[in-house]
């Protein structure tokens, strides 16, 4: 709960902006980093009736020359929010900052069914046409939307996938159709702009997610109907193998973030060259350990094996996302040489 009556630090800059309007806003989000914009412009949304009083305390705190406002301040802040964001950054970066605020007011349908166990989902999609849980899936984090299809009958998951990656843009009366037909056995949802959600991209992550049979059968089925596509998806895919072109640098920054018994699953069924490069980053005592673990290590089952590939994976991918390290991996274009 904000404490609007004696608000402090971003609290109180956000008032301030809501106080001196679009113009000054959009002036000061110009000066103000991404994580700030995003910090101050959460507050606003959740900003509603300011007492006067706070609002008259602010404005004479920063001893400015401006209007002081008499009374309560009520705003609208979700069109202010729009009209500031679009108005003081490039427009991609507007269009995420917005919908993050959006979804943080007014969470969709597809953030409730985050929370719920994949065959729980899966029960409620089983008599869906295959668009609709080609949807619903695109607008799901690759990792639920994985194991939500694993749970899919073998029928559906060829036509859904295709399905997913030929998405573009879904327009708000289809998502609003969707919502009406899980309304009744779910939730309510409020959605606004129409978002790209699905696409080759999206299909990539997804099948990241997936164990490798899987991958294997769907890219097969995949391709027997768009070489093209199936092409596309796999650039844009990344398997345990493209490690090898992470430099040096970029494997021990891994190393620091993955457990040895991690590690030693993934080498069960990992090439000798991604091997070697992992051994020549480690101290000579840690490669020599690992070594003796993986010569008197028993059979373990490929699905171990390859859940623990994903989860390094899934780790490399996060440090890229963090500028810690440069993954190479097919079809990238950008690997810095």
């Amino acid at each position: 709960m904000l404490d609007l009556s004696h608000p402090q630090g971003p609290l109180k800059a956000a008032i301030f902006l809501l106080a001196m309007g679009e113009k000054f806003t959009s002036d000061v989000f110009k000066h103000l980093a991404e994580d700030e914009v995003r910090q101050v412009s959460a507050l606003m949304a959740q900003v509603q009736n300011v007492p006067g009083e706070a609002v008259q305390e602010i404005l004479d705190e920063v001893r400015d020359k401006m209007q002081v406002v008499q009374g309560a301040m009520s705003v609208s802040v979700e069109e202010f929010l729009k009209k500031v964001l679009f108005s003081s950054m490039p427009e991609e970066q507007a269009i995420a900052i917005y919908e993050d605020i959006l979804h943080q007011l007014h969470p969709s349908t597809f953030q409730k069914l985050s929370g719920l166990d994949p065959k729980v989902i899966v029960n409620f999609l089983i008599n869906e046409h295959p668009q609709t849980i080609a949807v619903i899936l695109a607008h799901l984090s690759p990792d639920l939307s994985a194991s939500v299809f694993s749970e899919l009958p073998e029928r559906f998951q060829a036509d859904v996938m295709l399905r997913i990656a030929n998405l573009e843009k879904i327009s708000p009366e289809i998502v609003a159709e969707i919502d009406r037909v899980l309304e009744e056995e779910l939730f309510s949802v409020e959605m606004s702009d129409a978002t790209k959600v699905g696409g080759a991209e999206k299909v990539a992550e997804i099948m990241n997610n997936l164990d490798r049979t899987m991958e294997d059968t769907l890219m097969e089925k995949i391709e027997s109907s768009s070489e093209n596509l199936a092409e596309e998806i796999r650039k844009l895919m990344f398997k345990f193998e493209d490690l090898l072109g992470v430099d040096a640098t970029g494997i021990v920054a891994l190393l620091k973030e993955i457990s040895t018994e991690e590690l030693k699953l993934a080498f069960k069924a990992a090439p000798e060259e991604l091997k070697d490069k992992f051994f020549d980053n480690m101290s000579e005592r840690a490669a020599m350990m690992l070594k003796e673990d993986l010569e008197v290590m028993g059979p373990v089952r490929l699905k171990d094996v390859e859940q623990a590939q994903q989860a390094i994976i899934r780790t490399a991918k996060r440090l890229e996302g963090e500028g810690k390290i440069t993954l190479g991996g097919k079809g990238v274009d950008d690997v810095l040489v």
